[in-house]
């Protein structure tokens, strides 16, 4: 057996099977049991090698366990290291983990985790996923080895290496045109999400704003919504200008205070109270609506409207801009209404909606769908 000296730590490497065993000596902890850590390998080159690595993490501070693999790296930052986030967004993040990272690189121990293991992984990623996704996974990544760093379970983060390839191109929003703006508002008849789609599609507003909304931001003699919460951080909405009070087409109200009387009657019923608190978009047993909810409800819309599945709840979003926009209302009005900080990002983000024109939206979605109102 032979024993070495690395830095102020003393060793021993000594034959063991069909290779070499090192033990580097720390002493006693506070239990009186005697500190040992070992590293093997083929040749004691070899097993040098790693002992003088354990010194250097010992001396920065690192205490990983050599078990410690990626999987758990990301388990640990999904637990601890979002408490400030949404659980709509700890899911997000947990099912792209669960999809696009723990079955390609999760079993791999996070100190020996390469740059060159990220490469084959982004580059194995890039031939299914949009480059969006791309860069959201490996954000996760990235940010889970940061929060293993700071708690002294790695030395670097090799994500901060790796380049993000080009991945394939992600599916464009669309936008319902007339006939098929008709043909969702008959497939939801039978839905439970028929007064949301109409408010969504008659004011504009986000998904998570919809699912936000409270009775005490519904002023029905006025005909008005407030949009002051989403189902973001703290409840905010996107930006400031994304709070705004919206005047509602004499069909939404018309939909809105039918809704409100059904709620009357079903918390007379339960003998609830408070309720002008309550959700305005719940389901049947008073759970608010989540997104994938929402997006599997809808799914089912669009198939009985005719139109395909392949339609997401947002875009409801861009079907309002559409109509506005086929009706000349002008890119500042419309920027307003959908809350946007300026007619850059309505005009960037709904390109191929724009069209140059002026009015407000409320009395052109009365034009629009003047047959529904009663």
């Amino acid at each position: 057996m032979a024993t070495i000296h690395i830095g102020k730590y003393q060793a021993s490497i000594y034959q063991e099977g069909k290779g070499y065993t090192g033990a580097l000596s720390l002493g006693f902890d506070a239990q009186g049991k005697r500190q040992r850590p070992k590293r093997k390998g083929r040749t004691k080159a070899e097993v040098k090698e790693k002992l003088i690595a354990l010194v250097e993490e010992l001396e920065a501070g690192v205490t990983t366990e050599e078990g410690y693999t990626v999987e758990d790296c990301i388990n640990d930052w999904l637990a601890r290291g979002l408490k400030a986030r949404s659980q709509g967004t700890v899911a997000s993040y947990r099912s792209m983990a669960i999809h696009h990272i723990i079955p390609q690189v999760g079993q791999i121990k996070l100190k020996k985790l390469t740059a060159d293991d990220l490469d084959d992984w982004l580059d194995e990623r890039a031939e299914v996923l949009a480059t969006r996704s791309l860069r959201l996974i490996h954000q996760i990544l990235q940010r889970a080895i940061r929060h293993a760093q700071k708690r002294d379970k790695v030395k670097r983060n090799v994500a901060d290496l790796v380049d993000i390839p080009e991945g394939q191109a992600g599916r464009p929003s669309k936008a319902l045109n007339f006939d098929q703006a008709e043909a969702v508002i008959r497939g939801a008849r039978s839905s439970p999400l028929m007064a949301y789609v109409i408010i969504c599609l008659l004011c504009g507003i986000r998904t998570e704003e919809a699912r936000a909304l409270r009775w005490t931001e519904v002023d029905l003699k006025e005909q008005t919504v407030a949009v002051y919460r989403s189902e973001r951080v703290k409840g905010d909405t996107k930006t400031k200008k994304s709070r705004r009070v919206l005047k509602v087409a004499r069909w939404g109200v018309q939909i809105l205070n039918e809704l409100h009387k059904a709620r009357a009657v079903e918390r007379l019923a339960s003998g609830e109270r408070g309720a002008d608190t309550a959700l305005v978009f719940r389901r049947e047993d008073g759970r608010p609506y989540d997104r994938w909810y929402v997006r599997r409800e809808f799914k089912k819309i669009t198939t009985a409207a005719g139109i395909g599945e392949d339609w997401c709840p947002r875009e409801l979003r861009h079907s309002f801009v559409s109509l506005l926009s086929a009706h000349r209302v002008a890119s500042e009005e419309i920027a307003r209404l959908v809350g946007h900080s300026s007619t850059h990002v309505t005009e960037t983000v709904y390109r191929q909606e724009i069209r140059p024109a002026l009015t407000d939206g409320a009395v052109v979605m009365d034009k629009i769908f003047k047959s529904r109102a009663g």
